[in-house]
């Protein structure tokens, strides 16, 4: 009773899995829909690249970055890449990371 109903879903399911003819739109419907689910940014890769155009002055890359994640997880990026830059500085300068981000931000060192 249910095996016409069976060979006709797995038939169906086989059609969904078949890659179309080189060229198909199926066959691009496809490439598209792996390759948006192979890469997604997240949020650290956000927040480097909107910092990086920042850097650059490239204010329509700044906001497609900022676009990838929500604002409070760009915020934390941002936040998490800021530690980890001024932790760096400060030891390739030999400095505290407090003589190191006052000195990014021009301040007198306290």
């Amino acid at each position: 009773m249910f095996d016409g109903p069976r060979r006709l879903c797995g038939r169906i399911g086989e059609r969904l899995r078949a890659p179309g003819p080189p060229g198909s739109p199926e066959q691009g419907r496809r490439a598209a829909g792996a390759k948006s689910r192979a890469h997604r940014p997240n949020l650290f890769e956000a927040a480097a690249v909107h910092i990086a155009a920042c850097a650059d002055a490239d204010d329509q890359r700044s906001a497609e970055a900022a676009e990838w994640v929500s604002p409070e997880a760009l915020a934390f990026g941002v936040h998490e890449l800021a530690c980890r830059a001024v932790i760096a500085l400060a030891r390739e300068r030999d400095e505290s990371p407090q003589e190191v981000a006052r000195s990014l931000m021009g301040l007198p060192v306290a």
